[in-house]
């Protein structure tokens, strides 16, 4: 029996808004709330939330040192065309080495890393 029901994932950044608004471009959703605490309610419910963390260090990757600590996979239809979308939206690619994988490594506006994988 389950103790508790996941309520959202929650990211530090510096900017709330702007980092909801990226992921909004990526997921769809709708962006609510104002100043440090903003939240992303996806369709189907989940909720994906920012919090304002002016001293936020992004994590490196990979680097022992400033370890990613969580990672977002972020299935998709076509690499290609979400690619694309990702890097239009402000995405940086982390990992363009092998691509033939069915998946690809990138960093959010402020540094999250995440993935886009074919589903």
């Amino acid at each position: 029996m389950a103790v508790a029901e996941l309520g959202a994932v929650v990211l530090d950044c510096r900017d709330p808004r702007a980092l909801a608004g990226f992921y909004a471009g990526l997921l769809g959703g709708t962006v609510e709330g104002e100043g440090d605490w903003i939240d992303l309610r996806l369709p189907g419910g989940r909720v994906l939330s920012f919090q304002a963390a002016p001293g936020h260090v992004p994590p490196a990757w990979p680097a022992p040192d400033r370890s990613q600590q969580a990672h977002l996979d972020l299935t998709v239809t076509d690499l290609d065309a979400s690619e694309r979308a990702a890097l239009e939206l402000g995405a940086t690619p982390l990992d363009t080495e092998d691509r033939t994988r069915a998946f690809r490594v990138y960093a959010d506006p402020a540094g999250h890393p995440f993935c886009l994988c074919a589903c």
